[in-house]
């Protein structure tokens, strides 16, 4: 067993041995009370790895006056369509420096299209309705998920080699909402507790 802290990340690692030079990693997060975090985004980040590919179609829907999925995982370079389902119009906007966007006022089933060309998490808001948020999280590495109800995330075919996970939410209490702790995949699986703060 290995335990890593940093920066009020908790990496606790349970490794056993394997064949492949492959591993597949299993995390579950957790929040400052040791409860399971849904909705954080893993990404796990190896030296020389792949770019993720893009495949869509992805999509960010207005819909019940609000935006649908409230985190959308893109990889860099994919397209994203902002259909708005709702009876109202709204006007779509980000300010943050990945992709700054301005989708004017628009109807029911009128759609705008943008391309995330950058890495980084993108806050989405409406200027009709102040109580909308989203964010668009774009990432150049296909080792990517969002934590489920239980606070658990598998990442499978991570290749062996120096990586780096990050652990984002809305609620992480750190610059751009987000932790991070160095360390080295080896050809076997691995399952790990995150703690953040």
């Amino acid at each position: 067993m290995r335990t890593f802290l940093h920066a009020g990340l908790l990496l606790t690692a349970l490794i056993a041995p394997a064949a492949a030079e492959a591993a597949t990693l299993s995390f579950q997060v957790r929040g400052p009370g040791g409860q399971p975090l849904p909705g954080a985004v893993v990404t796990v980040e190896v030296a020389g790895g792949a770019a993720a590919p893009v495949r869509g179609p992805y999509v960010m829907e207005q819909r019940d006056i609000q935006f649908q999925p409230h985190v959308l995982i893109v990889p860099v370079g994919a397209s994203v369509s902002f259909p708005n389902r709702d009876r109202v119009r709204h006007h779509v906007y980000s300010f943050s420096r990945p992709k700054r966007l301005d989708l004017p006022l628009y109807g029911r089933d009128e759609t705008h299209s943008v391309t995330f060309d950058q890495p980084g998490v993108v806050a989405l808001g409406c200027n009709i309705h102040d109580a909308m948020s989203a964010f668009v999280f774009v990432t150049a590495t296909p080792f990517v998920a969002q934590s489920g109800a239980d606070g658990r995330v598998t990442l499978a075919q991570v290749p062996a080699g120096s990586a780096t996970v990050r652990v984002w939410h809305p609620s992480i209490r750190a610059r751009g909402n987000s932790m991070a702790q160095a360390f080295t995949v080896t050809a076997a699986d691995l399952a790990s507790t995150l703690t953040v703060r």
